[in-house]
C-alpha cells in the first residue's frame, strides 16, 4: 500500500486508479453507485444487502430498522473521474481510512465485475496516498483536485475550460460526480464533513476566487511539496 504514515486526525490526500487505465464506471448508474457508495459504506454498520434494503428509497436515504450510522472517516472532498477517484479523508479513529477503502474498492470491484461478466481487479494496485501536514496545503489542494479535474471532463478540454474559465465554471457547478458544488454554491450533501474546509471556505465567493487563482496560475507555479500531494 503506497501511503505515507499517518494517525488520527490526520489528513490525506487518495489517488485509485483503474487497472490498465480501464474506466471504473461505465454508465450512469455506476456513477450514481459509486456516489452513494460514499454514503453507505462510511459506516461502521456493515450490510451485504445494503443495496436491496435501499432499493426503494432515497438517495441516502436510511432504513429505519438499520442502526445509528457512524462514520468510519470525515470524507472532506472527492471527485469521481471516467479512470480514477480522488478523495481528501480525515482519519478519524485508527484504521478508519484503511476499512473505508477496503469496503469501497471492494464493493466496486465486485459489482463491475459481476454486471459486466469481468475477471480480476478493477483496479491498479493498492491506492495512493499522501498525507496533508499544513492547512496551507489542504486550502490550496482542495480546489486544486475538484477543480481541475472536472475542467478535464470540459467539453473541448482542459486548455479551453482554462481560457473560458467563467463559462466552463458554470459547467462544472452541475458535474454531480463531485463535491465541488457543495463548497462552490449552497448545495450541502450528506457525504461530505467538511471540517476545517468549511471553516477556510465559508463562503463560495472565497472558495472560487482561490480556485481561479490556482487554475489560471497552472501547475507548473505550484512549490514542491504541494505538487507530490496532488499525486500527478
Amino acid at each position: 500500500m503506497r501511503v505515507e504514515p499517518y494517525s488520527v486526525d490526520s489528513y490525506l490526500h487518495i489517488l485509485k486508479r483503474g487497472a490498465r487505465g480501464m474506466v471504473i464506471t461505465k454508465d450512469l448508474k455506476d456513477k450514481w453507485r459509486f456516489v452513494r457508495l460514499l454514503y453507505y459504506l462510511n459506516d461502521h454498520y456493515k450490510n451485504d444487502f445494503w443495496e436491496r434494503d435501499t432499493k426503494d428509497k432515497g438517495l441516502f436515504e436510511r432504513p429505519e430498522n438499520w442502526p445509528e450510522r457512524k462514520p468510519l472517516v470525515s470524507i472532506m472532498a472527492w471527485v469521481l473521474m471516467p479512470n480514477h477517484f480522488h478523495l481528501i479523508l480525515k482519519e478519524t479513529e485508527e484504521g478508519g481510512i484503511s476499512k473505508f477503502m477496503q469496503k469501497l474498492c471492494g464493493s466496486m470491484s465486485v459489482h463491475f465485475n459481476f454486471k459486466y461478466k469481468e475477471k480480476g481487479s478493477l483496479f491498479q494496485g493498492a491506492y495512493k496516498g499522501r498525507t496533508i501536514g499544513e492547512d496551507d496545503y489542504l486550502r490550496r489542494l482542495a480546489p486544486y483536485i475538484m477543480v481541475k479535474n472536472v475542467f478535464e471532463l470540459y467539453p473541448g478540454g482542459y486548455d479551453l475550460a482554462v481560457k473560458e474559465f467563467e463559462k466552463s465554471w458554470t459547467w462544472a457547478l452541475s458535474y454531480p460526480f463531485s463535491s465541488l458544488a457543495d463548497y462552490a454554491t449552497e448545495r450541502e450533501s450528506l457525504i461530505l464533513d467538511k471540517d476545517i474546509l468549511g471553516e477556510i471556505f465559508e463562503l463560495p465567493v472565497d472558495f472560487k476566487e482561490l480556485a481561479k487563482d490556482m487554475i489560471l496560475s497552472r501547475s507548473s507555479d505550484l512549490d514542491d511539496e504541494l505538487k507530490m500531494i496532488i499525486l500527478e
